[in-house]
This record gives C-alpha cells, sequence and structure tokens, in this order.
C-alpha cells in the first residue's frame, strides 16, 4: 500500500522536525507489537494514541521564521514577459514581494514619456500573480528617505534589481544606497525583449504601412526592399523554452465538476484592458482557459501589421496574470464542439471591444456552436482600451519616442555586445 503524504503529513512533519523523539515512539510501538506491519498496510489508524497526541508534529515550517519581504521598482511601461519574469524572479528570493510603480513625473524626468498613465501600468503590475502589494508613484531612484520608509514602514529586507544598470542622468548608480547597506539583490536579464524594443516594433510598423501605401501607388521594388527590412529590424529576439513556459504556469486542471469559462483573443500588448476581462470572466467560474490565437490568425483578422508580439510573448503575458489558469497557445479561431467538449467547456465569453480588419466581410462567427448550445455570453469591456489605441499614443508622440529610443537603444546594444553567458534563472 502507498503512503498517501496528505493523509500522514503529521508523520512526516514529525520526522523532520522531532527526529529522536520520534524515532524513539515507534521502536517503542515496534516492541508493543503495534507498528511491525505499517508499511505493509495497517495504516496510522493503527497508532490511536499518536494520533490523539498528533498536534506536535504540526508545528510548521515557518511558523517562527520571518517572512522576506522583497521590494522591486520599475516604470512597468508597455509591461512584457520580461518585466512578468523579473517579478518571478524576486518573488522567489523572498516570501512577499512588495513592487514600486514609478510615478509619470520621475519616468518624464530619467527617461521621457511613459505610454501608459499610473492607472493602468498599477492594473497591469497588480494584476501579476507573484505580486502582493503594491506601491504607486515610487521614486525612480532609491534615495535615503524612501529606502528608509521601505526598510521601517513596509518592513522591507532586500531591494532587488535586474543584472542590466540603471544609471541616473548624472550617471551614478539609481540603486547605490541599498548595495552600500548591504540590502540590495540581484536577478537576471529577461533575454529578447524590452519596452524599448517594443516601441521600436510598433514605429516599424509605421514605416512598413507608410512603404506599402507608397508601394500601392509605385511598383518601385525599393520600396518593397525597404519594407522587408523595416520589417526584419524589429523581428522578436525571443527564443522560447519549454521551462519558461512551465516557470508561468500554475500546473494545475480544473477539478472534475468545476465550471471551466473560456475567452478567446490576440492579447497584443497586453494591457490594462486585457487585465479587466480576464479577471471579470474569472468571477463567472471556477477554472478560466484561455485561447491565444496564432499570429497567422491576428494578421488575417487585424490587418498585416499585427500581431506587435508573437504568439510566444503573447501567451506568456496572458499565463502571468493571476486570473489565468491555463492557456491555449495557439487556439483555433472558431470554438467548435469537440474543443468545447475536449476542455469540459461551461461558458464560452467575448468582451464587447474588440478590433477586427474592417476590410473582411462576409466571415462566419466564431462563435456560432457555443451560440447554438447556450453557452455563449457577451462581457462587457471593462475598459476601451486596445492595442490599436496604445500603439497610436506612441505614433502621436512619434518625435520623442524616436529620441527616446536612440537614447535607450545604445545602452541595449551595449549591453548585448558585453553580455556573458546567461545562467537558468
Amino acid at each position: 500500500m502507498a503512503i498517501d503524504y496528505e493523509s500522514h503529513g503529521w508523520i512526516w512533519d514529525g520526522v523532520y522536525y522531532y527526529p529522536h523523539l520520534f524515532g524513539g515512539l515507534m521502536l517503542t510501538a515496534a516492541l508493543l507489537g503495534l507498528s511491525t506491519s505499517y508499511f505493509g498496510g495497517m495504516g496510522v489508524f493503527s497508532l490511536p494514541y499518536l494520533r490523539s497526541d498528533s498536534r506536535i508534529f504540526h508545528k510548521k515550517k515557518h511558523e517562527n521564521k520571518k517572512r522576506v519581504r522583497v521590494y522591486m521598482d520599475g516604470c512597468f511601461d508597455l509591461m512584457h514577459y520580461g518585466h512578468a519574469n523579473a517579478l518571478r524572479q524576486a518573488k522567489d528570493l523572498g516570501d512577499e514581494l512588495v513592487v514600486g510603480v514609478v510615478s509619470d513625473e520621475e519616468i518624464i524626468a530619467n527617461k521621457g514619456p511613459p505610454v501608459l498613465s499610473m492607472e493602468e501600468r498599477l492594473a497591469l503590475v497588480s494584476g501579476l500573480k507573484w505580486v502582493d502589494e503594491v506601491i504607486a508613484n515610487a521614486p525612480y531612484a532609491i534615495t535615503e528617505q524612501f529606502m528608509n520608509r521601505l526598510f521601517n514602514e513596509h518592513k522591507i529586507d532586500y531591494i532587488i534589481h535586474g543584472d542590466d544598470p540603471c544609471l541616473l542622468p548624472d550617471g551614478t548608480d539609481a540603486y547605490a544606497l541599498a548595495k552600500q547597506v548591504g540590502r540590495y539583490k540581484q536577478i537576471k536579464r529577461t533575454e529578447g525583449v524590452s519596452s524599448t524594443d517594443i516601441v521600436g516594433r510598433i514605429l516599424s510598423s509605421l514605416k512598413d504601412t507608410q512603404v506599402k501605401e507608397d508601394n500601392s501607388s509605385t511598383s518601385s521594388s525599393g520600396n518593397s526592399h525597404k519594407a522587408i527590412q523595416s520589417k526584419s529590424a524589429h523581428l522578436s529576439q525571443f527564443l522560447p523554452t519549454s521551462r519558461r513556459i512551465v516557470q508561468f504556469s500554475n500546473c494545475k486542471g480544473p477539478g472534475p465538476n468545476a465550471r471551466v469559462v473560456y475567452i478567446d483573443g490576440a492579447f497584443d500588448l497586453f494591457h490594462a484592458g486585457h487585465v479587466e476581462i480576464l479577471k471579470n470572466a474569472r468571477q463567472l467560474g471556477d477554472f478560466l482557459l484561455v485561447g491565444v490565437h496564432t499570429d497567422q490568425v491576428v494578421s488575417e483578422h487585424r490587418g498585416n501589421h499585427y500581431p506587435i508580439m508573437h504568439l510566444h510573448e503573447r501567451s506568456l503575458s496572458v499565463l502571468a496574470c493571476r486570473y489565468v489558469d491555463e492557456v491555449i497557445i495557439g487556439a483555433p479561431w472558431e470554438v467548435t464542439k469537440d474543443m468545447i467538449t475536449t476542455f469540459n467547456i461551461s461558458l464560452v465569453v467575448h468582451g464587447t471591444v474588440a478590433e477586427t480588419n474592417p476590410s473582411l466581410s462576409g466571415e462566419t462567427d466564431p462563435y456560432a456552436i457555443p451560440k447554438s448550445m447556450g453557452i455563449f455570453q457577451l462581457l462587457e469591456s471593462p475598459k476601451s482600451i486596445t492595442t490599436t489605441s496604445v500603439a497610436q499614443r506612441i505614433v502621436a508622440n512619434h518625435e520623442a519616442y524616436v529620441k527616446r529610443n536612440a537614447k535607450k537603444a545604445q545602452s541595449e546594444k551595449k549591453y548585448y555586445q558585453e553580455k556573458t553567458f546567461v545562467s537558468g534563472d
């Protein structure tokens, strides 16, 4: 008979915390002939006198151990899976993760205009599964006053940042004070993505659109070559691995009687609107299954310059959301009967705010099957923000972001030129 860890967990607690006491008790029981066949199948029920006093073995590992609280800050503008992975690594260094979201004013002073508002950035950070608390309007640099506030008011044990340098306009290290007092820890930067890179992709897609418009009026091969060059200049450098997907996954399936809710979409440039609609969808059931459409499907239904983030990047952003239980990576456009049966879907939902390609007409309804089964619900989108509206903010401030990217791109280039082997994180 295999030992049920859950039902006999007190035994292993006893062995771990009271080895001598527990060994003596078992020896005594053996001499009395009470435990000779325990591992053969009698089970712990044959030791009632131990069961009645088993509370001594229920001492929890962290009962007398102070919970380690760690702090990490950032702008979290155009939030992506790299931000999420940084916070995942930070959480691994402690028990509770407190995140500081830098104010709009500080971002403008140190980096240039943010794309997302403070409210939107707070929604994104709060929606991550590894975040326990959020501090709004945090300073860009860790000043002595703010550091003391972290240590005394928020009971922070360690301040954390990535291994890429974070320099102030005067060239000094933004985390110098935390390092001086020995309360600083470092994590690995996530390769292949940055907010600068994403802004570059959006600006590049704008150029592609302009070149295609030029091509419509002239058949110049030079313009076609420019379009290809522009597109290739900002291809994603992210190399997905199964390990990274597992790190982001909950690794749990729905229970036998769980009400499974399904929602699908592109989830490109993961934003506050996505977080809110996923939160509302999760409240309609016990398990939220999210379908993330393939790059090809997104291009067909939104235009050739989409998606900005590729399938695996978008899937990781969705997986990082605390309201999501599981993701279908490359979900089909149409929700089929077989799919509903396979995943035991109880309800299919879709938001009222959605983006489509206006040039497409006469398409079949992707939700025809769940509608015919009476399991479809239109869900009011809490926010009107879309991927396109976020991209348009960057286009509207084109010159400011080009200038910001030119400056940031230099440090990014230097980082990649000087980087060495990146160990697992």
